[in-house]
C-alpha cells in the first residue's frame, strides 16, 4: 500500500483529519527545525528556548488545532504563527517572574543580552506587529511568515495569496514601519 502524498495529507489535514495532520508533521519536521533555529537565533539570540522545544511546542499547537493548510508554504506561515505565539507565551512568562537582571554582556566582539531583555525584545516586536495588523493586516503576516517562520519572499507570497512583488514591497513598508515604531520609543 503506497503511503498517501503530500497533497493528499494536506487535504485530509485541511478537512480536520488529525492523522493526516501527524503523518505531515515528520514530513515538513526538519525544514521547521531548521527555519526555527535559523530566526530563534536571529530573533532572540538562542538563549531562552532551544529549537527542539520551539518545534515541538508548536507541534503541539498545531496538531491541537489543525490547520486549514492549502500548500506548503501555507502550512509553514501557519508554523510561522505557532512559533511566534510560543516565542512570545514563554516571554510573557519570563516578564512575569519579574527577575530583575537585564544585563548585556560582551563576549569577544559580540555582546548578548540576557534572556530578560531578550524576552522584552519580543514582546516589544510582538507589540509592535499588533499595532501593524491593525493598519496593514497583510504586512503583519508578511513579517510573521519571514521574521518568525523564516518563508521565503516567494514562499510568504504563495501563503498568501499575493505576488512576489507585492510580498517583497509589503516586507520593505513593514520592516521601515517596524524600525520606527520599535525606536520610536527609546
Amino acid at each position: 500500500v503506497a503511503s498517501p502524498s503530500v497533497p493528499d495529507l494536506r487535504a485530509a489535514a485541511a478537512s480536520g483529519d488529525a492523522s493526516a495532520v501527524e503523518q505531515l508533521y515528520p514530513i515538513v519536521y526538519e525544514d521547521l527545525r531548521q527555519r526555527a533555529a535559523r530566526q530563534r537565533r536571529a530573533l532572540i539570540g538562542g538563549a531562552t528556548l532551544n529549537t527542539t522545544a520551539l518545534v515541538h511546542e508548536s507541534y503541539l499547537k498545531l496538531v491541537s488545532a489543525p490547520p486549514q493548510a492549502e500548500s506548503r508554504a501555507h502550512f509553514l506561515s501557519i508554523a510561522a504563527r505557532a512559533m511566534r505565539q510560543v516565542l512570545v507565551d514563554r516571554a510573557r512568562a519570563r516578564r512575569a517572574a519579574k527577575r530583575p537582571q537585564n544585563r548585556v554582556t560582551m563576549d569577544g566582539e559580540r555582546m548578548h543580552a540576557t534572556a530578560d531583555a531578550q524576552a522584552d525584545e519580543v514582546l516589544a516586536v510582538h507589540d509592535a506587529l499588533e499595532k501593524l495588523a491593525k493598519l496593514d493586516e497583510r504586512a503583519a503576516r508578511v513579517v510573521e511568515c519571514r521574521f518568525f517562520g523564516g518563508l521565503t519572499v516567494i514562499e510568504t507570497a504563495e501563503a498568501l495569496g499575493v505576488s512576489k512583488r507585492t510580498a517583497a514591497r509589503d516586507w520593505d513598508d513593514a520592516r521601515a514601519w517596524l524600525h520606527r515604531e520599535l525606536h520610536s520609543e527609546t
